[in-house]
């Protein structure tokens, strides 16, 4: 009959014990000794060596020639204990013993001799289940037990135990196995079965075990009845990481707050029978992750994952605030708690919602996360602005004729005080910025003033709809440039966030580019919604679109239509007059 490897390499000694020195040198430097104690308790994780190391215990104590502390597996009580015909190492489940009945058999029991051994050995797996009065049953015989009785105590819930429980054991906490320790063994255990085990595949089998031992050599059992090389694609479809692309798909949408899609990829797996509560508790996982990466430097050591999947993992919580993280965290924690009082698929559709919709949601943690938002907004609107900094008194002499628009001053944050005490000059302000109307002149008394005639509103500016070509004995821009702005490579980045921000302006912005001259961010559209869009009183779009640019440049930009240059022409000084009369209303 088969033999499970966990179960055919299950160390016989406490030499070959891996991952708990700390415990295993202990126990041995006691047996050495000969102080043994009348009580034990080992608690750790699943997997860890809690019950081997009970039992080469069990098998030490009664060992007729010990071998620096380890069992020696070859005399008469050894040999016995390996194949059960010596009774005096009795081993009890807690999980279906836990009654008062029990525990006094028990106690009725331990006061025999054992037959062959030094000593009888008790060992209580899960202890943790014991109901309270089997713990009160246990307590005085586990305090003052006969001196052939060991007890010896085993669970992975130390905090269920009473402290008069506590009190009365030499507690031995086993830690989780390391990753690089677990690999070496399974490489070892590969070895002597004949299997082909790549090193990389051990890594991820121990990453999956938790600190486990006895998970990663179930895992090397699985991947043993396939044919070929133990590779990292054949774990990851053994142990089901290879199908978790909708995990990506649906947080996409969580992220990009696409309710519809969420809730469509969400129909879709229900369709598909998987478990809502499931599912939710993958999605926590899944968020685990990119908190991990947002708050540690090395977060590869601690998320189990694929490197292919750590690099998306990556990528997303790259463009992910903590605050945002941190809410969907609680979100779908709160959702899992509440699904068994409900309908699954409901509470994760709900989540998913409010998700993509925090003013939906009025919890504190929802109102904590936008208000992160907002302060990440007034952080990146005064960005350029010198903290404290007052404007520098304009002299009256050198004051514009008029103030300029508050729509104008809004659009030039990063403005010097001189800068703003001139007039812009009309081929560095932005067209879709309606300059302020300049003050009328006062003409010489003795001038001839003629009867102001009716005009008609001026026409909008001209917004060209391609980059200038290039003019004629001028050379031809280099790669990348115009011929007085660079293009600007980020613009792909700012219209990617702009499709978190505002959906709108950047379906409106699609096949668009972006060319920087100076402070000005200068946008070449073909749609011609986008000038009406960010034209006029209403600042809303063009806010947005220079808060993306901030935030992925790291600049504060103003903002205008790109313009192809007029070629050179002579100026005229009468044209210029004529412009000033026209502005002045004496034409």
């Amino acid at each position: 009959m088969y033999q499970a490897l966990y179960r055919k390499y299950r160390p016989r000694c406490f030499s070959e014990v891996v991952g708990q020195d700390h415990i295993t040198e202990t126990l041995k430097n006691e047996l050495k000794s000969g102080r043994i104690s009348h009580a034990y308790l080992f608690t750790g994780s699943r997997g860890t060596g809690k019950t081997t190391c009970a039992k080469i215990l069990a098998k030490a104590v009664n060992c007729l020639s010990l071998q620096d502390g380890d069992p020696c597996n070859a005399c008469e009580m050894c040999t016995g204990i390996d194949d059960g015909s010596v009774l005096d190492i009795l081993e009890i489940d807690a999980a279906s013993n836990n009654g008062v009945e029990n525990i006094r058999e028990l106690r009725e029991n331990a006061v025999f001799t054992p037959a062959k051994g030094k000593y009888r050995v008790y060992i209580i797996d899960e202890v943790h289940m014991l109901s309270t009065g089997a713990f009160n049953a246990l307590l005085k015989t586990l305090e003052e037990p006969p001196a052939h009785v060991v007890f010896i105590l085993a669970t992975t819930e130390v905090h269920k135990l009473p402290a008069t429980i506590l009190s009365r054991c030499q507690r031995f906490d086993f830690k989780r196995i390391e990753p690089e320790v677990i690999a070496g063994r399974l490489e070892y255990v590969a070895g002597e079965e004949g299997l082909d085990l790549t090193h990389d595949a051990a890594l991820l089998i121990a990453s999956l075990a938790d600190g486990g031992m006895r998970d990663a050599l179930s895992i090397l059992d699985l991947c043993a009845g396939q044919e070929g090389t133990i590779d990292e694609d054949l774990v990851e479809r053994v142990s089901g990481m290879a199908g978790r692309e909708y995990l990506f798909q649906l947080s996409d949408a969580l992220l990009k707050r696409d309710a519809a899609a969420a809730l469509t990829g969400i129909g879709q797996l229900h369709q598909a029978s998987v478990d809502m509560q499931r599912l939710c508790e993958e999605l926590i996982g899944h968020y685990r992750s990119l908190m991990l990466i947002k708050t540690i430097p090395h977060p590869e050591k601690v998320i189990v994952s694929t490197a292919a999947e750590l690099s998306r993992l990556t990528g997303q919580a790259a463009g992910t605030s903590l605050e945002t993280i941190l809410y969907s965290l609680r979100l779908l924690q709160d959702a899992l708690d509440r699904m068994g009082r409900g309908n699954r698929r409901t509470e994760l559709e709900m989540a998913a919602v409010r998700l993509c919709s925090p003013e939906l949601d009025t919890g504190t943690d929802a109102l904590l996360e936008r208000v992160a938002a907002l302060e990440r907004a007034v952080k990146l609107l005064s960005a350029g602005r010198p903290q404290g900094a007052a404007p520098a008194p304009v002299p009256a002499a050198e004051a514009p004729a008029s103030p300029a628009a508050p729509e104008q001053a809004e659009m030039e944050p990063a403005m010097s005080p001189a800068k703003a005490a001139a007039p812009v000059p009309e081929a560095e302000r932005p067209p879709w910025e309606e300059p302020a109307a300049p003050a009328a002149e006062v003409p010489p008394a003795d001038a001839d003033v003629p009867p102001p005639a009716e005009e008609e509103a001026p026409a909008p500016p001209d917004f060209p709809d391609a980059p200038p070509a290039a003019q004629a004995g001028n050379p031809a821009p280099a790669a990348g440039e115009t011929g007085g702005e660079t293009v600007c490579g980020q613009w792909p980045e700012i219209l990617a966030l702009l499709a978190k921000t505002c959906p709108l302006i950047h379906g409106v912005l699609q096949g668009s580019t972006a060319y920087i001259r100076g402070d000005l961010l200068l946008i070449d559209s073909k749609n011609s919604q986008f000038r009406s869009l960010v034209k006029g009183e209403n600042s809303l779009y063009r806010n947005q679109i220079r808060k993306a640019a901030t935030e992925v440049t790291g600049k504060v930009y103003r903002l205008g239509p790109y313009k192809a240059a007029d070629p050179p022409a002579a100026a005229d000084p009468l044209d210029g007059l004529l412009e000033r009369a026209g502005r002045m209303g004496l034409l």
